[in-house]
C-alpha cells in the first residue's frame, strides 16, 4: 500500500494505490485533514512525499503522518532515478515535484516529449530518450499573471482567460480581452518555443490547475495529465521498495 503526495504552493494532492490500483486521487488545502480523508482501513506500507510549499509546511505535514507507522520519505531530486537522467547542473535543486513528473513521463511515453505543469507557477519542462530530464523553465501562471496585472496598476481589472482559440486568434478590442489575449498568448509563446527544441510529433504532457484553460490552444498530440507527480512518485516508491527486498536478501 503506497501513499504518495503531492505538496504544491496552492493544493495538497494525494493518492492511495495498493500495488495494483489506485483507490484514491484527491486534493485538500490542510495537512492536518489528511488522515480523515484515507480510505477506511488503509494501512500505506510507504509514504512519499514531494514538497515545494517550504519547511513549515513540511513539518505540519510530518506531524499529520505520525500516526502512521511506515517509512516516509520525502523526495529529494537527483542525478539519477528510476532509469531517468537528470542534466540540472546542481541536480538537487531540480523541484522534486517537476522530477517526479519527469519520471512519470517518461515511465508513461517511452519517447521525447514536453510537460507543461500550469498552476500557481507555469513550468515548461523537456524529457528526451533514451531517459533524461534536459531542463526547462519556469514563469508566472495564468492566474498569477492575470492577478498580478489587477494588483499592481491602478486602471486594469482582473479578466478571465476562459476565451477560445478563434477569439485568441482576433486582435483584442476591449480591455479585458486585451489582458486576456496576453496572458495566454505569454503562456503558449513560451511553450511554443520549448516545443521547437523537440521533434515536431513529440507529445506534450498537460498538468495543473489551469491545464484546461491552456489545453485548446495546443496543437498536436497533447495529453491532459493532471495525476502526473503521482504517477512518477508511485514508480519512485514501487523501486524503492524493490531494493528494500533485494538488500534485505543479500
Amino acid at each position: 500500500m503506497y501513499l504518495l503526495i503531492d505538496a504544491g504552493n496552492t493544493r495538497l494532492k494525494f493518492a492511495c494505490h495498493d500495488g495494483r490500483e489506485w483507490l484514491l486521487r484527491d486534493s485538500l488545502l490542510s495537512p492536518e485533514e489528511l488522515p480523515g480523508k484515507l480510505p477506511a482501513g488503509f494501512q500505506p506500507s510507504r509514504i512519499l512525499v514531494s514538497c515545494v510549499a517550504g519547511e513549515e509546511f513540511a513539518e505540519h505535514l510530518r506531524q499529520a503522518l505520525i500516526c502512521f507507522d511506515a517509512p516516509l520519505e520525502f523526495l529529494q531530486s537527483s542525478a539519477q532515478r528510476c532509469g531517468v537522467l537528470n542534466r540540472y547542473h546542481a541536480p538537487g535543486s531540480l523541484g522534486t515535484d517537476r522530477w517526479a513528473s519527469a519520471i512519470g513521463a517518461w515511465h508513461r511515453q517511452r519517447t521525447d516529449c514536453l510537460l507543461i505543469c500550469a498552476g500557481t507557477a507555469t513550468t515548461i519542462d523537456i524529457v528526451r530518450a533514451p531517459g533524461e530530464f534536459s531542463g526547462g523553465c519556469i514563469l508566472p501562471g495564468l492566474s498569477l499573471m492575470l492577478d498580478s496585472l489587477a494588483q499592481r496598476t491602478a486602471a486594469l481589472p482582473r479578466a478571465a482567460a476562459d476565451i477560445s482559440p478563434a477569439e485568441l486568434a482576433e486582435i483584442p478590442r476591449d480591455t479585458l480581452a486585451a489582458i486576456a489575449a496576453g496572458c495566454l498568448h505569454a503562456q503558449l509563446g513560451a511553450i511554443e518555443r520549448m516545443r521547437t527544441q523537440l521533434p515536431a510529433d513529440a507529445p506534450v504532457l498537460v498538468a495543473g490547475g489551469n491545464a484546461e484553460l491552456l489545453i485548446p490552444h495546443l496543437a498536436g498530440y497533447v495529453h491532459h495529465t493532471p495525476w502526473l507527480v503521482m504517477e512518477g512518485l508511485l514508480i519512485i516508491a514501487q523501486t524503492a521498495l524493490l531494493e528494500d527486498r533485494f538488500h534485505e536478501n543479500s
